[in-house]
Protein backbone atom coordinates (compact mmCIF):
# COMPACT_ATOMS: atom_id res chain seq x y z
CA UNK A 1 0.00 0.00 0.00
CA UNK A 2 1.29 3.48 -0.87
CA UNK A 3 2.59 5.73 1.90
CA UNK A 4 0.47 8.85 2.31
CA UNK A 5 0.21 11.72 4.75
CA UNK A 6 -3.47 12.17 3.88
CA UNK A 7 -4.59 8.66 4.66
CA UNK A 8 -3.13 6.65 7.52
CA UNK A 9 -4.68 3.25 6.96
CA UNK A 10 -2.81 1.65 9.85
CA UNK A 11 -4.08 4.27 12.29
CA UNK A 12 -7.63 3.77 10.99
CA UNK A 13 -7.46 0.01 11.63
CA UNK A 14 -5.90 0.52 15.06
CA UNK A 15 -8.62 3.03 15.97
CA UNK A 16 -11.38 0.68 14.84
CA UNK A 17 -9.94 -2.12 16.95
CA UNK A 18 -9.54 0.19 19.95
CA UNK A 19 -13.13 1.40 19.63
CA UNK A 20 -14.36 -2.20 19.49
CA UNK A 21 -12.32 -3.03 22.58
CA UNK A 22 -13.67 0.02 24.40
CA UNK A 23 -17.25 -0.94 23.54
CA UNK A 24 -16.73 -4.50 24.76
CA UNK A 25 -15.04 -3.19 27.90
CA UNK A 26 -17.97 -0.87 28.60
CA UNK A 27 -20.40 -3.77 28.19
CA UNK A 28 -18.38 -5.92 30.58
CA UNK A 29 -18.21 -3.12 33.16
CA UNK A 30 -21.99 -2.68 32.89
CA UNK A 31 -22.51 -6.40 33.49
CA UNK A 32 -20.29 -6.25 36.56
CA UNK A 33 -22.02 -3.12 37.86
CA UNK A 34 -25.56 -4.49 37.37
CA UNK A 35 -24.86 -8.18 37.84
CA UNK A 36 -26.83 -8.83 34.66
CA UNK A 37 -25.82 -9.83 31.19
CA UNK A 38 -29.21 -8.60 29.89
CA UNK A 39 -30.25 -5.45 31.73
CA UNK A 40 -32.38 -3.87 29.00
CA UNK A 41 -33.96 -4.64 25.65
CA UNK A 42 -30.93 -3.30 23.77
CA UNK A 43 -28.71 -6.02 25.22
CA UNK A 44 -30.86 -8.88 23.92
CA UNK A 45 -34.44 -8.07 22.96
CA UNK A 46 -35.76 -11.63 22.87
CA UNK A 47 -34.29 -12.68 26.24
CA UNK A 48 -35.33 -9.40 27.86
CA UNK A 49 -38.94 -9.89 26.66
CA UNK A 50 -39.04 -13.45 28.02
CA UNK A 51 -37.60 -12.30 31.35
CA UNK A 52 -40.14 -9.47 31.60
CA UNK A 53 -42.96 -11.95 31.04
CA UNK A 54 -41.63 -14.15 33.83
CA UNK A 55 -41.25 -11.13 36.11
CA UNK A 56 -44.90 -10.31 35.47
CA UNK A 57 -45.87 -13.84 36.52
CA UNK A 58 -43.73 -13.54 39.65
CA UNK A 59 -45.48 -10.31 40.58
CA UNK A 60 -48.88 -11.91 39.95
CA UNK A 61 -47.95 -14.90 42.10
CA UNK A 62 -47.12 -12.44 44.87
CA UNK A 63 -50.74 -11.25 44.69
CA UNK A 64 -51.92 -14.87 44.73
CA UNK A 65 -49.86 -15.55 47.85
CA UNK A 66 -51.32 -12.48 49.56
CA UNK A 67 -54.83 -13.66 48.71
CA UNK A 68 -54.06 -17.12 50.09
CA UNK A 69 -52.56 -15.59 53.24
CA UNK A 70 -55.74 -13.61 53.83
CA UNK A 71 -57.83 -16.70 53.21
CA UNK A 72 -55.79 -18.80 55.63
CA UNK A 73 -56.06 -16.12 58.30
CA UNK A 74 -59.83 -15.87 57.81
CA UNK A 75 -60.24 -19.64 58.16
CA UNK A 76 -57.94 -19.70 61.19
CA UNK A 77 -60.10 -17.07 62.89
CA UNK A 78 -63.22 -19.08 62.03
CA UNK A 79 -61.66 -22.26 63.41
CA UNK A 80 -60.73 -20.53 66.66
CA UNK A 81 -64.24 -19.12 67.01
CA UNK A 82 -65.78 -22.46 66.02
CA UNK A 83 -63.81 -24.26 68.70
CA UNK A 84 -65.11 -21.73 71.21
CA UNK A 85 -68.67 -22.43 70.04
CA UNK A 86 -68.02 -26.16 70.44
CA UNK A 87 -66.77 -25.60 73.99
CA UNK A 88 -69.85 -23.51 74.78
CA UNK A 89 -72.09 -26.29 73.50
CA UNK A 90 -70.37 -28.74 75.81
CA UNK A 91 -71.18 -26.41 78.69
CA UNK A 92 -74.77 -26.14 77.49
CA UNK A 93 -75.03 -29.91 77.43
CA UNK A 94 -73.90 -30.09 81.03
CA UNK A 95 -76.50 -27.52 82.10
CA UNK A 96 -79.30 -29.10 80.06
CA UNK A 97 -78.56 -32.58 81.33
CA UNK A 98 -78.51 -31.35 84.91
CA UNK A 99 -81.85 -29.61 84.35
CA UNK A 100 -83.54 -32.86 83.27
CA UNK A 101 -83.39 -33.96 86.89
CA UNK A 102 -87.02 -33.60 88.05
CA UNK A 103 -85.96 -33.54 91.69
CA UNK A 104 -84.33 -30.13 91.34
CA UNK A 105 -85.66 -27.31 93.46
CA UNK A 106 -87.20 -24.30 91.79
CA UNK A 107 -84.26 -22.13 92.81
CA UNK A 108 -81.69 -24.60 91.45
CA UNK A 109 -83.55 -24.97 88.18
CA UNK A 110 -83.80 -21.20 87.82
CA UNK A 111 -80.05 -20.85 88.44
CA UNK A 112 -79.28 -23.52 85.84
CA UNK A 113 -81.57 -21.81 83.38
CA UNK A 114 -79.85 -18.45 83.85
CA UNK A 115 -76.45 -20.07 83.32
CA UNK A 116 -77.78 -21.82 80.22
CA UNK A 117 -79.09 -18.61 78.70
CA UNK A 118 -75.87 -16.72 79.45
CA UNK A 119 -73.76 -19.43 77.78
CA UNK A 120 -76.23 -19.66 74.88
CA UNK A 121 -75.97 -15.95 74.19
CA UNK A 122 -72.17 -16.12 74.16
CA UNK A 123 -72.46 -18.18 70.96
CA UNK A 124 -73.98 -15.16 69.23
CA UNK A 125 -71.18 -12.92 70.51
CA UNK A 126 -68.49 -15.33 69.30
CA UNK A 127 -69.93 -15.86 65.82
CA UNK A 128 -70.62 -12.16 65.23
CA UNK A 129 -67.03 -11.24 66.10
CA UNK A 130 -65.25 -13.95 64.11
CA UNK A 131 -64.16 -11.41 61.46
CA UNK A 132 -60.88 -11.11 59.57
CA UNK A 133 -60.45 -8.47 56.90
CA UNK A 134 -64.21 -8.27 56.49
CA UNK A 135 -64.65 -12.04 56.14
CA UNK A 136 -66.88 -13.90 58.59
CA UNK A 137 -67.71 -17.52 57.85
CA UNK A 138 -69.80 -18.19 60.97
CA UNK A 139 -72.40 -15.48 61.42
CA UNK A 140 -75.90 -15.48 59.97
CA UNK A 141 -75.83 -14.62 56.26
CA UNK A 142 -72.16 -15.59 55.77
CA UNK A 143 -71.37 -16.40 52.13
CA UNK A 144 -67.79 -17.70 52.16
CA UNK A 145 -64.99 -16.44 49.91
CA UNK A 146 -62.74 -17.43 47.00
CA UNK A 147 -58.94 -17.00 47.15
CA UNK A 148 -56.83 -16.57 44.02
CA UNK A 149 -55.11 -19.77 42.90
CA UNK A 150 -53.06 -18.84 39.80
CA UNK A 151 -51.25 -15.92 38.20
CA UNK A 152 -53.84 -15.58 35.43
CA UNK A 153 -56.68 -15.12 37.91
CA UNK A 154 -58.69 -17.87 36.21
CA UNK A 155 -58.68 -20.31 39.14
CA UNK A 156 -59.75 -19.91 42.74
CA UNK A 157 -59.92 -21.90 45.96
CA UNK A 158 -63.40 -21.56 47.43
CA UNK A 159 -64.20 -21.80 51.13
CA UNK A 160 -67.88 -22.16 51.93
CA UNK A 161 -69.45 -20.53 54.98
CA UNK A 162 -70.15 -22.73 58.00
CA UNK A 163 -72.80 -20.75 59.87
CA UNK A 164 -72.68 -21.47 63.60
CA UNK A 165 -75.16 -18.84 64.72
CA UNK A 166 -78.04 -19.80 67.02
CA UNK A 167 -80.92 -21.36 65.13
CA UNK A 168 -78.77 -22.22 62.11
CA UNK A 169 -78.48 -25.57 60.36
CA UNK A 170 -75.38 -26.41 62.36
CA UNK A 171 -76.39 -24.97 65.73
CA UNK A 172 -80.00 -26.03 66.18
CA UNK A 173 -80.16 -24.44 69.63
CA UNK A 174 -82.31 -21.35 69.13
CA UNK A 175 -81.98 -17.93 70.69
CA UNK A 176 -85.13 -18.74 72.69
CA UNK A 177 -84.13 -22.22 73.89
CA UNK A 178 -84.29 -22.55 77.68
CA UNK A 179 -84.22 -25.25 80.33
CA UNK A 180 -86.76 -23.73 82.72
CA UNK A 181 -88.60 -27.03 83.08
CA UNK A 182 -87.59 -30.67 82.88
CA UNK A 183 -89.47 -31.01 79.60
CA UNK A 184 -87.75 -27.96 78.11
CA UNK A 185 -84.41 -29.27 79.37
CA UNK A 186 -84.99 -32.62 77.63
CA UNK A 187 -85.80 -30.81 74.38
CA UNK A 188 -82.78 -28.53 74.79
CA UNK A 189 -80.51 -31.50 75.46
CA UNK A 190 -81.52 -33.05 72.14
CA UNK A 191 -80.83 -29.78 70.33
CA UNK A 192 -77.46 -29.39 72.02
CA UNK A 193 -76.38 -32.95 71.16
CA UNK A 194 -77.31 -32.43 67.51
CA UNK A 195 -75.50 -29.10 67.50
CA UNK A 196 -72.31 -30.63 68.92
CA UNK A 197 -72.24 -33.20 66.11
CA UNK A 198 -73.00 -30.58 63.46
CA UNK A 199 -70.37 -28.15 64.73
CA UNK A 200 -67.75 -30.90 64.81
CA UNK A 201 -68.51 -31.65 61.15
CA UNK A 202 -68.36 -27.95 60.22
CA UNK A 203 -64.99 -27.53 61.94
CA UNK A 204 -63.67 -30.61 60.17
CA UNK A 205 -64.65 -29.11 56.83
CA UNK A 206 -63.03 -25.78 57.70
CA UNK A 207 -59.88 -27.61 58.80
CA UNK A 208 -59.72 -29.41 55.46
CA UNK A 209 -60.06 -26.10 53.59
CA UNK A 210 -57.38 -24.50 55.76
CA UNK A 211 -55.02 -27.35 54.93
CA UNK A 212 -55.77 -26.99 51.22
CA UNK A 213 -55.03 -23.25 51.34
CA UNK A 214 -51.75 -23.81 53.18
CA UNK A 215 -50.69 -26.54 50.75
CA UNK A 216 -51.39 -24.30 47.76
CA UNK A 217 -49.56 -21.39 49.39
CA UNK A 218 -46.50 -23.62 49.77
CA UNK A 219 -46.75 -24.59 46.10
CA UNK A 220 -47.05 -20.94 45.03
CA UNK A 221 -43.94 -20.13 47.07
CA UNK A 222 -41.96 -22.91 45.39
CA UNK A 223 -43.24 -21.87 41.96
CA UNK A 224 -42.18 -18.28 42.61
CA UNK A 225 -38.70 -19.43 43.63
CA UNK A 226 -38.42 -21.54 40.47
CA UNK A 227 -39.47 -18.64 38.24
CA UNK A 228 -37.01 -16.29 39.93
CA UNK A 229 -34.24 -18.83 39.38
CA UNK A 230 -35.30 -19.12 35.74
CA UNK A 231 -35.14 -15.37 35.23
CA UNK A 232 -31.72 -15.37 36.86
CA UNK A 233 -30.52 -18.03 34.43
CA UNK A 234 -31.67 -15.84 31.56
CA UNK A 235 -30.34 -12.45 32.58
CA UNK A 236 -27.76 -12.81 35.37
CA UNK A 237 -24.09 -12.43 34.50
CA UNK A 238 -21.38 -14.89 35.48
CA UNK A 239 -19.35 -12.44 37.55
CA UNK A 240 -16.28 -14.68 37.78
CA UNK A 241 -16.19 -14.92 34.00
CA UNK A 242 -16.85 -11.22 33.54
CA UNK A 243 -14.10 -10.33 36.02
CA UNK A 244 -11.57 -12.37 34.09
CA UNK A 245 -12.80 -10.84 30.84
CA UNK A 246 -12.46 -7.34 32.30
CA UNK A 247 -8.79 -7.84 33.03
CA UNK A 248 -8.24 -9.24 29.55
CA UNK A 249 -9.99 -6.30 27.90
CA UNK A 250 -8.09 -3.75 29.99
CA UNK A 251 -4.84 -5.28 28.77
CA UNK A 252 -6.15 -5.32 25.22
CA UNK A 253 -7.15 -1.69 25.57
CA UNK A 254 -3.66 -0.69 26.63
CA UNK A 255 -2.15 -2.57 23.70
CA UNK A 256 -4.65 -0.91 21.36
CA UNK A 257 -3.60 2.53 22.59
CA UNK A 258 0.04 1.66 21.99
CA UNK A 259 -0.75 0.27 18.51
CA UNK A 260 -2.60 3.47 17.63
CA UNK A 261 0.33 5.53 18.83
CA UNK A 262 2.72 3.52 16.65
CA UNK A 263 0.40 3.85 13.63
CA UNK A 264 0.18 7.60 14.14
CA UNK A 265 3.97 7.85 14.01
CA UNK A 266 4.23 6.28 10.53
CA UNK A 267 3.78 9.57 8.60
CA UNK A 268 6.81 10.91 10.45
CA UNK A 269 8.90 8.30 8.65
CA UNK A 270 8.09 10.02 5.34
CA UNK A 271 9.96 13.13 6.53
CA UNK A 272 13.20 11.23 6.53
CA UNK A 273 12.87 10.74 2.78
CA UNK A 274 13.09 14.50 2.26
CA UNK A 275 16.10 15.14 4.45
CA UNK A 276 19.50 15.73 2.92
Amino acid sequence: MANSVNTNYGAMIALQNLNATNAELAMTQTRINTGKKVSNAKDNGAIWAIAQGQRADIGALGAVKSSLDRGISAVDVSLAAGESVSDLLLQLKEKALAATDRSLSTASRAALNEDFKAIRDQITTVTNNADFNGINLLKTGATGFAALANAAGTATLTVQAEVLALGSTNVTVAATTTIGTATLATTALGLVNASIDNVSGALARLGTKAKALETHRTFVGKLTDALEAGVGNLVDADLAKESAKLQSLQTKQQLGVQALGIANQSPQILLSLFRN
